[in-house]
């Protein structure tokens, strides 16, 4: 696609790159940090973006290959997601194609035709294809504008996935001399970016680095007990949804694979052993959806860009910190949440210390070994998931509750002081010398006469049978509370449990320790937050008969139905019944290319929906109404107590204090309150704001123009500079009123 210079000449760069976002893709605004780096590569200022998945880097060099002469280069690793990224640019009118090891010669041919005669905008290559000397050659002699290097990390040792070709890149940037080079990863820790920067020769390029925060992302960890019942019940709540399930090993794959079929799930596998050419077609049978679950283990996903996976989930524990990252950053790339389920089990842990244990190079064990103690620090922490998930990648994460894990929306069970129980565990693992497990210390404990008991004489111990006041299994919950907090450990070869210095401590009584004793229950959550988008109440029969018309239309071109639409665009047209082409480009995801190749299709569908159900077009302008969720609150429940302590004079910073939690958190308890249909005064609301009253007005006027049951519009047109726990106030203010 050529923009003339009629088209674009009188606007500065960045106003032609938003021309571009405007027209061709279809969305109205620039994401975070997008702007910046777009504008920073048309400058041709060497750039480093560190973008989290679904954050939007593609565009970053995507825009500037439509604003350049010549052509934009993209070396990136995923030969799997090649075509689809190029179906998709095809589908928005961009000339677009890939030189990879998966055409054949007379593709292969084809597109090394379309270089020579100037055809193509972007060309995708893999690092090895770039580094064959009869491309390096031919691409040398063309006028390359930019070179777009994705997977970035790849290129650091210190990186998860380490790739040595990527080595040689910095040595063949050199050779396009007019070309400005980009470097594009999402997961990166300070250490990896440093060592990018380095070895990709951009040492002195701007660097960018996004929030790692992935907001649309709910992260749920729970004790793995029966993990079959916990996966269905799991997948029940996502019903004809998409999703990746993650297991350990290849056997696990499979086993699960047949179970979740045999319980009328539609489940493929995908690992290593299966063979090239079944991978292959089990992971296209889920980009075209035509399964809803890929039970995987870590080899899929690199090449997957379907961005309407609504669920990972983690049946075994991966190795570290990046790779879960990375993992669960295969969910919700179009921005509607997604649920990401971790079951964690310390029999997991000890899996993968044991192959640890089996590295020959002491060096590695060490940093395989520093790598799950992150992951651990991660799962056992007892605060907001982000703090510890975004902490790693060097983001601070201060917002007082993120409402998107399981402990800000409170699905964890209360903590409290588990001291003595505690003190008597401990004291039968020092009574029985710390040559024993769990089961055998628990038997002494709940005076057991069996035989290994008897046998050494620890009936006689003056801890015998002293346990009888808690059941098995809170026993395994105090068990598992002193495993968390590094009280005790467990060595993996002999399974004998020993205590460490913190329990001694506990021991002497000079510490308290606090936590779960009663076995959580099984979770029912529902979705506990939605976007934008999801908040809109929509037409959910009209959204079903354009997912038919999309997948329709996807078989007969041998495409993945996203590369059409996203499920966030057909939702947005079945809130606001789009009756002509001009009013279908104002939907989110809809350029001018597709407008003109599908919009007949789809307008065909919602205007015939609309004369049988007499349904008028809505302004994208118009308010949209939420169905406010009715929700019954039990006098124990905690935002019921937090509404009459409100409604009895208490300020909310007098609550926060009394309750020992944070001010945010206050103000959700307060809106679960009123969405029960409760009412509280609002005249002392906004004094929990920080902000001046002149600000407060700014967020009143633009909740005023976009309607207060969305946050994200207000937050966009406030230019971001309002923080999520403001804005809540505001809202919290509004919903008070009305």
């Amino acid at each position: 696609m050529q923009f003339s210079e009629d088209t674009v000449s009188n606007m500065p760069d960045i106003q032609q790159a938003e021309h571009v976002l405007h027209e061709v893709f279809g969305f109205e605004a620039f994401r975070s940090l997008q702007k910046d780096i777009i504008q920073n590569v048309l400058q041709k200022q060497d750039t480093l973006a560190i973008m989290p998945t679904g954050g939007g880097k593609s565009l970053c060099y995507q825009i500037p290959a439509l604003l350049f002469q010549g052509l934009t280069i993209v070396v990136s690793p995923l030969i799997s997601l090649m075509k689809d990224q190029v179906d998709q640019l095809t589908a928005y009118g961009i000339s677009a194609s890939y030189l990879n090891s998966s055409l054949s010669p007379q593709e292969y041919e084809a597109t090394l035709d379309q270089i020579r005669r100037n055809k193509l905008d972007l060309l995708y290559l893999a690092p090895e294809t770039l580094l064959k000397g009869n491309v390096l050659n031919l691409l040398s002699g063309l006028n390359v504008e930019c070179v777009a290097i994705d997977e970035a990390h790849c290129i650091s040792e210190w990186g998860h996935d380490f790739r040595p070709e990527y080595r040689q890149l910095s040595s063949v940037t050199e050779k396009f001399e007019n070309a400005v080079t980009l470097g594009l990863t999402a997961t990166a820790t300070p250490r990896v970016q440093k060592d990018i920067a380095n070895s990709l020769g951009l040492a002195d390029a701007n660097t960018f680095v996004a929030s790692f925060n992935r907001k649309n992302l709910y992260l749920d960890v729970v004790t793995k007990s029966n993990p079959l019942q916990q996966v269905i019940n799991f997948l029940r709540r996502h019903e004809g949804e998409s999703g990746i399930i993650y297991c350990f090993s290849r056997n696990q794959v499979d086993e699960l694979t047949q179970d979740l079929n045999a319980n009328g799930f539609n489940a493929l596998p995908y690992h290593a052993g299966l063979g090239e050419t079944i991978r292959t077609e089990n992971q296209n049978a889920f980009i075209r959806d035509e399964v809803d679950i890929i039970v995987a283990t870590i080899a899929f996903g690199m090449g997957i860009d379907k961005p309407d996976v609504r669920f990972v989930v983690h049946h075994d524990m991966p190795k570290n910190i990046e790779s879960y990252y990375q993992q669960i950053g295969r969910a919700g790339r179009d921005g509607l949440q997604s649920d990401c389920f971790f079951l964690f089990s310390y029999g997991d842990a000890g899996k993968i210390r044991y192959f640890i244990g089996q590295k020959e190079d002491p060096e590695e064990q060490r940093v395989a070994e520093e790598h799950l103690q992150k992951l651990m620090e991660y799962v056992e922490a007892h605060q907001c998931r982000r703090i510890k998930l975004l902490g790693y990648f060097g983001e601070h994460f201060n917002v007082q509750n993120c409402g998107m894990c399981d402990f800000c929306t409170g699905d964890t069970p209360e903590r409290e002081n588990i001291t003595v129980p505690a003190q008597k565990f401990l004291s039968t693992m020092a009574r029985t010398d710390q040559r024993f497990g769990y089961n055998h210390i628990l038997n002494v404990l709940l005076g057991s006469r069996r035989k290994e008991v008897l046998k050494f004489n620890h009936d006689k111990l003056s801890t015998y049978g002293i346990g009888k006041d808690l059941s098995r299994p809170e026993w395994k919950q105090i068990y598992r509370e002193l495993m968390k907090q590094d009280i005790i450990v467990r060595e993996f070869e002999h399974k004998s449990l020993k205590l460490t210095p913190k329990a001694i401590e506990i021991l002497k009584g000079n510490q308290e320790i606090f936590g779960v004793i009663e076995e959580p229950a099984q979770k029912t959550r529902t979705k506990s937050s939605k976007s934008d988008i999801e908040s809109l109440d929509f037409n959910r029969d009209l959204f079903k008969l354009l997912k038919k018309k999309r997948m329709d239309l996807a078989r007969k071109q041998g495409v993945a139905p996203f590369i059409i639409f996203g499920d966030s665009t057909l939702i947005e047209m079945s809130y606001y019944y789009p009756q002509s082409k001009e009013n279908l480009l104002g939907i989110h995801g809809v350029g001018r290319a597709k407008s003109k190749k599908y919009g007949d299709d789809f307008l065909g569908v919602i205007v015939e929906f609309c004369q049988q159900h007499d349904l008028e077009e809505r302004s994208k302008s118009a308010l949209p109404k939420s169905k406010p969720i009715k929700k019954t609150l039990n006098r124990n429940n905690r935002p019921y107590q937090v509404g009459q302590m409100y409604k009895s004079g208490k300020l909310i910073s007098e609550i926060a204090a009394e309750l020992d939690v944070k001010k945010g958190t206050v103000v959700g308890y307060l809106q679960k309150f009123i969405r029960a249909g409760h009412s509280i005064p609002s005249k002392q609301i906004l004094e929990a704001s920080e902000l001046e009253e002149k600000d407060l007005e700014k967020i009143q006027k633009a909740f005023a123009k976009h309607g207060h049951e969305m946050l994200r519009p207000v937050f966009d047109e406030l230019e971001e500079k309002i923080s999520y726990d403001e804005l809540r106030v505001v809202q919290l203010y509004l919903m008070a009123r009305n």
